[in-house]
């Protein structure tokens, strides 16, 4: 098995890193009452493919801090975001504030783009999107390890 060092300095692409995992499905999960479906098997699931990591513009973050929770993003959790979607009024994004990188809901709010965390526990100012903020890419899927 080879590593791959991924330089923090930078986002790179996913594409650009050489992976390729196929993981054995054992069986559908209920996460209610057990399923009429439960027999169904499908054999592997490849997480390149679920997950889209195969596209120049798909990028993975790992979240730094609790200003999301709210909206089931937590501190240690890696992001999947495009940087070719479009971020539309309350999508989850990545944004350049202030020269560094900070995961936020986008909203509208008298015809102006804002930035805003979501922990209803802690008070953090929104953010003008304007022109020294770069909305960097949309976030599209969230991975958590439960073990952590």
């Amino acid at each position: 098995m080879s590593v791959c060092a991924i330089p923090l300095s930078r986002p790179v692409p996913i594409a650009e890193v050489p992976v390729a995992l196929r993981l054995q499905v054992v069986s559908a999960a209920g996460a209610g009452f057990p399923s009429p479906a439960q027999d169904w098997e499908e054999t592997a699931i490849d997480l390149v493919e679920l997950l889209r990591l195969d596209r120049a513009a798909s990028f993975v973050f790992r979240v730094s801090g609790q200003s999301m929770i709210d909206v089931g993003i937590h501190d240690d959790d890696v992001v999947v975001v495009d940087r070719d979607a479009t971020p539309t009024s309350g999508r989850i994004v990545i944004a350049v504030v202030d020269s560094g990188f900070v995961i936020r809901q986008i909203v509208w709010r008298d015809g102006k783009p804002l930035l805003e965390a979501r922990n209803a526990r802690m008070r953090y100012e929104p953010v003008i999107a304007d022109e020294n903020v770069e909305v960097w890419g949309v976030v599209r899927a969230c991975v958590r390890n439960l073990q952590g």
